[in-house]
């Protein structure tokens, strides 16, 4: 039939042939690859707009799924051992729940009997400092001490409001904190129990062609998810006792004691969790305390074990060890964390490396071609038994 076209039509088309043919091969696949990814940015951009909105719900999910590739391996094991599924989650929750309260009620035991002493000291050390800048060579009145503190509380609250609005997004009132903490128990029991049947639901919902590829790569980021929760609380730990250990001798050093050394080193423990931002938080309570009982010196020492502490953990621990881990370029967690920590504030910060390590495994994963040769990478770090 195309012999039967009008002189129009065959007009046009040789028009737009020609067209085709001025246009250089390299402008050609970077306009098919661009609108590639305009559809792609459209896609996460939709994606993060959801999760915003429903953050309240999004939010504790993403925890629950963080403590569900922890408690998964401990349930399987129990498991592997005898026990029937619903008694081994059972004991992987309540072992949640005791090592979380316990360390919670050991802080705020330690800091309720702590709290008078530091308030005291803490007047006391104010005091020393508002004399020694009222004498030579300051000679500051009260009002200018006054209005100083003032201008740097001001900058604070200025330079952290992007964080606390984060954290306050994600719950600013007790319901929303107890439908928080009730949603992670509800997913993290249904995860355990379930989380096979709800992950190959998930991957029916794509083109069965796509599904191999979804499968395996859903897998391989669970795997790396697993791998990520065991090496951060290995790295927790480490920076706890560290510090800890370092607020200890320091105290034994100066004869003088060092309290709170405990919910220091439980603090750190979960601060380090929160990358960058918990680091920086808990390190700085523990050089307020030294300063506070004991003095400048031992402050400057307490500073000293804690940059000593993180320097360990970010050109040892961060390199070699999470980084075999979760393999992501550490460039790459400092960006990521910027990022998300910018949009989502702490939640944002405390997903970023996760969220990092799974996307980049899984796009390898796909792109790679695995699903074709490997369509189940390592099965046995998936919950496909519990």
């Amino acid at each position: 039939m195309g012999i039967f076209r009008s002189r129009d039509e065959r007009t046009n088309e040789a028009l737009v042939r020609e067209t085709l043919d001025s246009v250089s091969p390299g402008m050609r696949i970077a306009a098919a690859w661009s609108w590639r990814v305009l559809v792609v940015a459209a896609a996460l951009t939709l994606v993060g707009f959801l999760i915003i909105q429903l953050r309240l719900i999004a939010v504790p999910f993403f925890v629950a799924v963080v403590l569900s590739a922890l408690l998964v391996p401990f349930a399987r094991w129990l498991q592997s051992k005898g026990l029937p599924k619903g008694l081994t989650v059972a004991a992987a929750m309540a072992a949640l729940l005791i090592v979380v309260g316990g360390l919670l009620t050991l802080v705020v035991v330690q800091v309720r009997n702590g709290i008078p002493d530091l308030q005291k000291q803490t007047r006391g050390r104010i005091a020393d400092l508002t004399d020694w800048l009222g004498g030579e060579p300051f000679n500051l009145s009260t009002a200018d001490i006054n209005g100083y503190l003032d201008d740097l509380w001001s900058g604070i609250q200025r330079d952290s409001s992007g964080l606390v609005t984060g954290a306050l997004n994600i719950g600013s009132t007790a319901a929303h904190v107890l439908a928080g903490v009730l949603i992670v128990l509800f997913s993290t029991i249904f995860i355990l129990i379930d989380g096979r049947r709800i992950f190959t639901w998930v991957v029916r919902l794509f083109p069965r062609r796509a599904r191999p590829a979804v499968s395996g790569a859903g897998q391989a980021g669970w795997s790396t998810l697993t791998r990520f929760v065991k090496v951060q609380i290995f790295v927790a730990f480490v920076d706890a006792v560290g510090i800890g250990l370092g607020a200890f001798i320091i105290g034994l050093f100066f004869s003088g004691g060092f309290p709170l050394v405990l919910p220091i080193a439980v603090l750190v423990f979960l601060g380090s969790f929160i990358p960058v931002v918990g680091a920086v938080l808990t390190g700085a309570l523990a050089v307020f305390v030294a300063l506070v009982f004991l003095g400048p010196l031992p402050a400057v020492v307490m500073l000293g074990v804690v940059i000593l502490v993180q320097q360990i953990e970010g050109h040892v621990l961060q390199p070699f060890v999470m980084g075999t881990a979760v393999k992501v370029h550490p460039l790459a967690v400092v960006l990521g964390v910027a990022g998300l920590g910018f949009l989502g504030g702490i939640a944002g910060a405390f997903f970023a490396v996760p969220i990092l390590a799974m996307v980049n495994v899984m796009v390898g994963y796909v792109a790679r071609g695995e699903w074709r040769v490997n369509p189940h990478p390592d099965e046995k770090d998936v919950s496909s038994d519990v």
